[in-house]
């Protein structure tokens, strides 16, 4: 029997927190934020219907996934949403809220299990016939057995965290001579990060594309896919811009990667939304790389071309709902391009800007969409990840996104931290870009070309403020002849 959500706990914080308080808005559904000693000021907790403080360390506020669950039972809420990253692919997490009677707005905590265990998951995929990559089926844990697998793949070989993600744990070894040390590496930053040092090891493939189908699935069988997105462009392996549709990619290649993807997800009897990551070689073969059983970071482009509200559609699903169309009711229209806005300085390794926002000036217009929960006097902690929002632009074509893209991100102007506005900047000037030739290492061929004087840039525009500034307070003093 379905069950009706009525109120929603964000297991979450920044711009997803304040998507998903939006989301439930619109649904009438009653929200609760919780938020970190440092995030007292947050947009997202003002608009929520209730908020809840996780005093202690900052980053464990939202991962102590136990007092998170008290605060829900406390608050009355009958479901958790956990957002992206944290704890949404935290498969205890989710067995725990089912256990204390609370519905977790996500997949069953089986596929996110599955799923999370990278080596687990290409192998199931693999049993399906979904293509996947040669390597290891199982963890590696000592690095001359890696280094025997390696020679036996060939090299360039790649070595991955087996329970991670997000480009962490993650060394590409181009020869023999320096497996060793890139070994100790990966399994090091694993875990640091991830808190489990096994890794797998598999074939690496130079120059491909990073692919990725949105799935969205309810419990009586129904799985659709809303469309593709083209995530190539990415520095140390984490995304820096996505696209929907990807704007050069083979149609009989688009179209096996929706069978698949869908196959897939219905054979294991996925639910709820989730996306199946590949890589397309030069020769249009395919890879499934790995699964994401959550809602991405660049969800919007795929709402934006389809006109489907995914958090709404991931509540409805963890209702008991049956999806509300089928695959021939979706229709895809135009382009959209995703940048993701972060506080981090392109010229020095992409190192986090950390500091306080002392002048926000945001796009807008047809065509363009901000996600953020930013503002003038927003202090960016140094306890999370750098993204300040992501800048969203839509047009019917190619070469109109590609233009508004240029017009927006030259109207967005950030003072007090660094961001990497002005690589998105030159990027969408680049002539590679607008023929839409990228792969997956077209930043690294293109940093050194790439003018990134921030600074400058910085200078120009505080010079133009400044000088508006000035010329309004002359005017409200009478000094000089306003119709002149």
């Amino acid at each position: 029997m379905n069950k009706k959500i009525t109120k929603v706990l964000i297991a979450n914080r920044g711009e997803i927190a304040l998507r998903i308080v939006r989301a439930c808005k619109e649904l009438d559904v009653k929200c609760v934020a919780i938020f970190s000693e440092v995030d007292v000021e947050g947009v997202w907790v003002r608009k929520a219907d209730e908020c809840y403080p996780i005093m202690g360390d900052p980053l464990q506020a939202y991962l102590d996934y136990e007092r998170i669950i008290a605060l829900a039972v406390k608050a009355n809420c009958d479901a958790i949403h956990p957002g992206y990253g944290f704890l949404s692919e935290n498969a205890d997490f989710a067995q725990a809220c089912g256990d204390n009677g609370i519905i977790f707005i996500g997949p069953k905590p089986e596929h996110i299990a599955l799923f999370g265990d990278k080596m687990a998951s290409k192998v199931a995929m693999k049993q399906i016939g979904v293509p996947v990559l040669e390597g290891t089926d199982e963890p590696v844990i000592d690095k001359k057995e890696g280094a025997k697998i390696a020679a036996q793949i060939g090299f360039p070989v790649i070595i991955k965290a087996a329970f991670g993600g997000g480009g962490r744990g993650m060394r590409i070894v181009m020869n023999a001579k320096v497996f060793d040390n890139m070994f100790d590496s990966a399994k090091n930053e694993a875990i640091k990060y991830f808190g489990r040092g096994e890794v797998f090891i598999e074939k690496y493939v130079q120059n491909p594309r990073h692919i990725e189908v949105q799935i969205i699935a309810d419990k009586y069988g129904n799985v659709v896919h809303l469309g593709d997105r083209d995530c190539s462009i990415q520095r140390r392996h984490q995304k820096v811009i996505e696209i929907a549709p990807s704007p050069r990619l083979n149609e009989a290649v688009r179209k096996e990667l929706y069978r698949v993807s869908t196959k897939a997800m219905f054979k294991l009897g996925y639910e709820s939304v989730g996306t199946v990551e590949f890589l397309v070689d030069e020769q249009d073969n395919i890879y499934f790389i790995e699964m994401n059983t959550r809602v991405q970071v660049e969800h919007p482009v795929t709402e934006i071309i389809s006109g489907i509200d995914i958090i709404q559609r991931m509540i409805e699903i963890a209702e008991g709902d049956k999806l509300r169309f089928l695959q021939e009711d979706i229709k895809f229209r135009g382009y959209a391009i995703e940048f993701r806005i972060n506080a981090e300085d392109p010229q020095k390794n992409f190192m986090p800007s950390i500091g306080t926002i002392t002048n926000y000036m945001t796009p807008g217009g047809p065509g363009v969409r901000l996600d953020s929960s930013a503002y003038t006097g927003y202090k960016i902690p140094a306890n999370y990840d750098s993204m300040i929002g992501k800048l969203i632009v839509w047009s019917l074509d190619w070469e109109g996104a590609v233009k508004k893209a240029r017009r927006a991100l030259d109207e967005f102007y950030i003072e007090g931290v660094v961001s990497n506005i002005p690589l998105h900047r030159e990027i969408v000037r680049d002539k590679d870009f607008i023929a839409g030739n990228f792969t997956t290492g077209y930043l690294e061929k293109k940093m050194d070309k790439f003018n990134l004087n921030a600074v400058n840039a910085q200078a120009d525009e505080e010079k133009k403020i400044g000088y508006i500034a000035k010329l309004i307070a002359s005017i409200k003093e009478h000094k000089i002849n306003v119709r002149n």
